[in-house]
């Protein structure tokens, strides 16, 4: 009896399993760590099998070859391959398949190509392998031309075979011919592959053929819904997916967040938000609102579509925020250009100890560029050193930029030099920094750089340089990036041809930039703009008129920015009545309500008419709130028309406002000057001072050889100061020689 006692307080533990001692015991083990995904404990446990000196047979390498492939241990897979040719395995089809698989996964068709090549006999299982990856490769040609091989050998397929022919079926007729194909052979009963081929048809667009397949769909699962759901959504028919959604409730199919989940991301990619408000609707009827999938999406839908507040109100009330969450509602912030805000949450999100993936530190480092913080963004940085976290190349690549936008070049270039991997985002960024920041030669440098290490450059590579040359005046580098363009067949390009506009007509060759504008496929909003912009700022007032009514007649409806172009245009030469015009036409034609830059194009336009009364009575009219730039603007064409009594009365609406900006101040002071009130002149130096303002010098720059050479008046820091004083002086005795009536006193009386 006292033997008994200890099982009372002690009760019986199960055993442990026995120790495997064979191989079968062992592939037995691994093959169930191999369906679970535990592809390292699949690598343990055949380590302990060659310890137990137990050897392995051909039901071992399938599952250790695929842990090679989902853990990207290729020379792992190399030396497994050695030791199957070693053992005599590599006939068996399990094997060979598995093999196919590994190599094609690596991208390494050609060694796949030649494991299927060598195998005496051939069953179902290896040519599935093989077709499988030239269709996951992209190449339906070799694929199907692959199937009709295996047919004409008499192997018929299996429906996995058509399975994996279906992720690669880029058309229409390849999506029927595989549907006959399953009807052929017998397999519509299989509902992944009739699901497969639904989603197939839905992704080619053809939702009148998915519609009648979903018809004749002997059994229906979730999936088969989401994916007619899916294939609607993706051709915005909202009307039969909400029909569709109903019929699910009528037949008694629950919804899931799969379904919810789908509509979303397509409805927040093409950023219709009135379908995302029903949807948003549905879930809450259906009381899938506290899924955290669910809600994610819901908040990118929201911020994709523009609705900020919604956004925030459901973050908010989201209790559980997981990093997905977190991540979603920063970047979708950054993505609306309200970074500060974006910023906050990220503050808030590490206040609640919740760690940050690399996603997340890109779209802070993202956030950072937007406002050019250089603290901030150095602030995150040291986090990123201090947490030891390991950056993925987009993280990576938002550093750069974050530099760059910060016009801190050195160390955007030092954390891209020790990048180990670099994609076309990672040379995009590091050109596009310099080339923003006004150094042409070091990105032209990059540029060629980039081309030697075969990372060939896109769109966003040539107008980046493109814009760097417009605003630089870099005419001869700017001619050679076109050069680049035609060579590598980057036309037609609808960024690229508007860039190369807009480089043309910034450097004043207006011909060559119209020759461009002729020559585009298509030409939008922005190409229009550009044009007509060019010519206005280089005294073509009539031609750029002549653009706008040839706008205005291809249909496109116009908006700000174009509005904006033809007034600036009509400001800069003279066309008063046309600008007046237009500006009239703007709200009522077009019923777009003038923002601050237009009603400042037209006080510009009247007051460079001499209008001024006009155009201070326009101002007063037309400005609830004061504008310092409006007034300064009147205050100049007060001076310039010998309006003393209005340009004192706009002077004292400037002193009101008290100026932060030392260019108000010189401004007014010139105005006093002109009206001979030295008092006040005084009084304003004096002003000027107390507030520790200073003008900033009026400066100038060259552009030679891809480098900027700035000149600041009345200074004498540049390094090569006298040599250019010589120059000069040379220059003006060899003109007065010739007769030539010169003007570089001024110039001269610097030294």
């Amino acid at each position: 009896m006292n033997k008994l006692k200890p099982s009372l307080f002690h009760p019986f533990k199960p055993l442990p399993p026995p120790h495997p001692t064979t191989t079968k015991s062992f592939n037995a083990i691994i093959n169930r760590l191999s369906s679970q995904g535990a592809h390292h404990e699949v690598f343990l446990t055949y380590s302990s099998m060659l310890n137990n000196n137990i050897p392995p047979d051909a039901f071992t390498f399938p599952s250790l070859l695929k842990a090679c492939t989902s853990l990207h241990l290729f020379t792992h897979g190399l030396s497994f391959h050695q030791r199957v040719i070693v053992n005599g395995y590599s006939s068996d089809p399990y094997i060979a398949s598995s093999l196919i698989n590994f190599y094609a996964k690596f991208g390494f068709t050609n060694n796949a190509h030649k494991v299927f090549d060598i195998m005496p006999e051939r069953n179902v299982v290896p040519w599935t392998a093989i077709i499988g990856c030239y269709s996951r490769m992209g190449d339906a040609h070799m694929a199907f031309s692959m199937y009709n091989e295996m047919r004409r050998q008499g192997i018929e397929p299996s429906s996995v075979t058509i399975l994996s022919m279906l992720s690669g079926a880029p058309e229409l007729a390849h999506v029927q011919c595989l549907h006959g194909c399953t009807i052929l052979y017998g397999f519509e009963s299989d509902i992944a592959l009739a699901n497969s081929i639904l989603n197939v048809y839905g992704k080619c667009g053809s939702m009148e053929d998915a519609k009648e397949f979903f018809e004749f769909m002997d059994h229906r699962d979730i999936v088969s819904w989401n994916s007619l759901i899916s294939g609607y959504t993706q051709t915005g028919n909202i009307r039969e997916v909400l029909q569709i959604l109903d019929r699910m409730r009528i037949e008694g199919t629950d919804l899931d967040q799969l379904t919810f989940g789908s509509l979303l991301s397509v409805t927040a990619a093409q950023g219709n938000l009135e379908l995302g408000k029903l949807v948003h609707g549905k879930i809450l009827r259906t009381g899938f609102y506290l899924d955290a999938h669910v809600e994610t999406s819901l908040i990118v839908m929201y911020l994709k579509c523009g609705n900020i507040d919604i956004a925030f109100r459901i973050f908010e009330q989201t209790s559980d925020k997981d990093v997905v969450l977190w991540t979603a509602m920063i970047s979708g912030l950054v993505q609306n250009d309200c970074a500060d805000e974006a910023l906050i949450i990220f503050c808030q999100m590490l206040k609640s100890r919740v760690e940050p993936s690399t996603a997340t530190i890109a779209s802070a480092l993202a956030a950072c560029a937007q406002l050019g913080s250089f603290d901030l963004g150095t602030s995150i940085h040291g986090y990123i050193l201090r947490q030891g976290m390991t950056l993925d190349v987009p993280a990576q690549n938002s550093l750069v930029t974050m530099y760059a936008k910060c016009s801190h070049l050195d160390q955007s270039y030092a954390v891209f030099d020790r990048m180990a991997k670099r994609d076309l985002v990672s040379w995009n960024a590091i050109v596009a920094g310099y080339a923003q920041n006004g150094n042409i030669c070091k990105a032209l440098f990059l540029f060629h750089k980039m081309r030697i290490n075969l990372q060939r450059p896109d769109s966003i590579t040539v107008v980046s340089l493109l814009q760097a040359c417009a605003s630089t005046g870099a005419l001869h580098q700017g001619k050679w990036i076109h050069n680049f363009v035609i060579r590598s067949c980057l036309r037609p390009c609808i960024l690229v041809d508007t860039a190369l506009v807009d480089m043309y007509s910034k450097c004043g060759y207006s011909d060559t930039a119209q020759k461009c504008f002729d020559g585009m496929a298509k030409q939008d909003l922005v190409s229009w703009s550009t044009i007509i912009a060019g010519y206005g700022s280089h005294g073509k007032g009539e031609t750029a008129l002549r653009m706008y009514s040839e706008f205005l007649r291809t249909g496109i409806e116009p908006n700000h920015v174009i509005f904006l172009s033809i007034l600036s245009a009509c400001s800069h030469n003279g066309l008063v009545h046309e600008g007046m015009s237009i500006f009239q036409s703007m709200t009522e034609d077009f019923g777009i309500a003038p923002n601050l830059e237009h009603r400042g194009c037209i006080v510009d336009l009247l007051s460079r008419a001499g209008r001024v009364e006009e155009a201070f009575n326009f101002y007063k009219r037309m400005f609830p709130e004061p504008s310092m730039d409006v007034l300064g603007i009147l205050l100049d064409a007060c001076r310039a028309n010998g309006n003393d009594e209005l340009g004192e009365i706009i002077a004292r609406d400037i002193l009101t406002l008290r100026p932060a900006n030392a260019g108000n101040y010189v401004q007014l002071a010139h105005s006093y000057a002109s009206m001979n009130q030295w008092d006040d002149v005084g009084e304003v130096w004096t002003q000027m001072r107390f507030l520790g303002l200073k003008k900033l010098p009026g400066w100038s720059f060259i552009e030679l050889h891809g480098t900027l050479t700035t000149f600041f008046s009345d200074h004498n820091s540049h390094p090569q100061f006298e040599d250019i004083v010589t120059i000069l002086k040379a220059v003006n005795w060899e003109m007065r020689k010739m007769g030539i009536n010169d003007k570089t006193t001024q110039v001269l009386d610097i030294s």
